[in-house]
């Protein structure tokens, strides 16, 4: 039987900042933010979300009736954990509505966590235990401040929710096609719930040495010699920034045969460059980014169909990698359609640079603080305007450590 992702959805937050004008602002060129790193927007969270309210926003609108009465698995992984004891699985099974007979938990192995949620609930289902019911999987993350920093412009926050089951009307993974690679490095880091920290250049060289030793176990599980180019009609790699993925290409490139830098470019983006397409306007999203990539490639690649065989590569700093293979699910244009989200990103209200500023700020100000209640006003009432009546789960403060949340 076929097993993968049934139903996809995105939430990219509702605020956005423009890097032409975080560029101006702190004196860096544009260029080297659009086309090197290959970012045009970065998604802002208000005081008012967090990652919970993320989880919940991305998932709620795809789930029917019948879809929550049959999830019986519930995976959230993040590295933006709210409370250290407290999964916020359970917030998030509350809100979406999903039978008590749930088993859930939180995950932690930074951007490798949604893809390793996949893999656990692909796991569980194709078992064969709990035949006809489903799993969620949500990756939700958002970046600390990182003001006048020089990774400031790589930042970002989103949240996909993944409805997997024995329907992969989105996208079928092949259970046995897959390779994977760890070594304990300490690349980047959050030792505090403020300080997101770490070494950028040991960062990448561990994700490239991930990607090559990922892939050289795929092809040794896989027990074939393949031509790549022809093996995957389309390549989604994690991209902690889209320049990343450019990178990440070049090196499987190499592997296949030897190319000038036009042609490799070239080869990009006609393999890759698609999935780039709403990255480039969220930034950083974490473990979120290869599903955020694959939505990008369906909506955006005239030449998909059902059927169609993809890779599909995840990095966790710490580290572990997986680099898997998947087809094209026999109703993808549609489900990807549903997620609307280029809709979502087209709504967000652009910030200036003193509003993100502020945002950044007051989010950062109340972390480890007992009592607090977020600011609703303000960003000409976009709370009023964007949030009260639309059914949007948002975070309504601390109160002596309690988290409190409700629909806006």
């Amino acid at each position: 039987m076929p097993f993968g992702i049934e139903k996809i959805g995105i939430y990219p937050t509702s605020f956005a900042l423009d890097m032409k004008r975080l560029c101006e602002a702190r004196k860096h060129d544009i260029a080297d933010i659009r086309d090197t790193m290959m970012i045009d927007e970065r998604s802002v969270n208000p005081a008012w979300e967090d990652p919970v309210t993320m989880a919940v926003n991305a998932a709620n609108r795809m789930l029917t009736d019948e879809d929550r009465a049959n999830i019986e698995l519930l995976i959230v992984a993040s590295e933006s954990g709210v409370d250290q004891e407290k999964p916020m699985s359970t917030w998030v099974q509350r809100y979406l509505g999903l039978s008590p007979n749930v088993r859930n938990f939180e995950l932690k192995h930074a951007c490798y966590g949604g893809t390793v949620g996949l893999r656990m609930a692909l796991g569980w289902i194709a078992s064969g235990m709990a035949r006809g019911k489903k799993a969620l999987v949500i990756s939700t993350d958002q970046s600390r401040m990182h003001l006048h920093m020089p990774w400031e412009f790589v930042m970002g926050a989103g949240s996909a929710a993944l409805l997997v089951s024995d329907n992969p009307a989105l996208l079928e993974v092949e259970l046995d096609k897959s390779g994977y690679y760890t070594e304990e490095v300490s690349d980047l880091t959050r030792p505090t719930s403020r300080v997101e920290t770490g070494n950028s250049e040991t960062s990448l060289l561990s994700y490239m040495e991930a990607l090559e030793g990922a892939y050289a176990h795929f092809l040794s599980r896989l027990g074939e010699e393949i031509d790549w180019d022809r093996y995957f009609k389309k390549h989604i790699y994690h991209a902690p920034f889209g320049g990343m993925t450019w990178r990440a290409h070049r090196a499987l490139q190499r592997r296949w045969r030897k190319m000038g830098k036009d042609e490799a470019w070239a080869h990009f983006q006609r393999k890759s460059g698609k999935a780039l397409s709403y990255l480039r306007r969220m930034g950083g999203t974490y473990g979120s980014a290869t599903f955020i990539g694959l939505l990008g490639m369906i909506d955006h690649s005239d030449d998909l169909s059902p059927g169609d065989r993809i890779s599909m590569f995840s990095y966790g700093s710490g580290s572990c990698a997986e680099f898997y293979s998947a087809r094209i699910g026999h109703d993808a244009k549609a489900v990807s359609k549903a997620a609307g989200l280029q809709a979502l990103l087209d709504a967000r209200r652009q910030l200036t640079v003193r509003e993100y500023e502020d945002c950044e700020r007051e989010r950062t100000c109340w972390l480890d603080q007992g009592d607090f209640v977020p600011c609703l006003d303000g960003f000409d009432d976009w709370y009023e305007r964007h949030y009260r009546g639309k059914g949007l789960l948002v975070f309504q403060g601390i109160s002596e450590h309690y988290r409190r949340y409700g629909w806006s």
